[in-house]
């Protein structure tokens, strides 16, 4: 006995979802530099391109990424991450930008904003160089975790060696 009716015609299914995720190199080394930094972030933003979704803004330091992107609801977060970090350590690898194999450290953080704050977080991942002269990664992860009142133990968050 089938719970729920097939219906011939499908609804259409329409969303916003504004998605700032960040991650760091393994080990937190600072070998993200500016001879290949903005080609990896044009590169991030195709692969979001190539699996449906919009980026919205792709920038970082020498130690970690921050993507901002409209989720397509074909995907979830987890999947998305994945095929950026896996995509992303094969191109720095396969172009032999640093020494010795590069990968990204586990686990990320991901955050949703509204439509109205989006000009705001885009300006925000943009000016990551000028805000991390002042501001450590380790100070500004723990403070996007302590303004959404993400609970979160010490222990699983990001190695940070500064």
């Amino acid at each position: 006995m089938a719970l729920f009716k097939s219906r011939n015609k499908m609804a259409n299914t329409y969303t916003q979802f504004n998605i700032h995720i960040t991650f760091a190199v393994k080990g937190r080394d600072n070998i993200l530099t500016t001879n290949f930094r903005e080609d990896l972030f044009r590169y991030i933003a195709g692969i979001l391109k190539n699996i449906g979704h919009y980026p919205l803004a792709v920038n970082g330091y020498k130690d970690h990424v921050h993507v901002f992107f409209e989720l397509s609801p074909k995907n979830n977060i987890s999947d998305i991450v994945r095929e950026i970090k896996a995509n992303s350590s094969r191109w720095i690898n396969d172009n032999k930008f640093v020494p010795g194999k590069f990968s990204w450290q586990e686990g990320y953080a991901g955050f949703s904003y509204s439509r109205s704050q989006r000009n705001t977080v885009i300006q925000y991942i943009l000016n990551q160089e000028k805000k991390h002269s002042t501001t450590t990664f380790r100070q500004e992860y723990l403070k996007l975790l302590n303004d959404f009142e993400i609970d979160f133990k010490d222990e699983y968050v990001f190695e940070f060696y500064e």
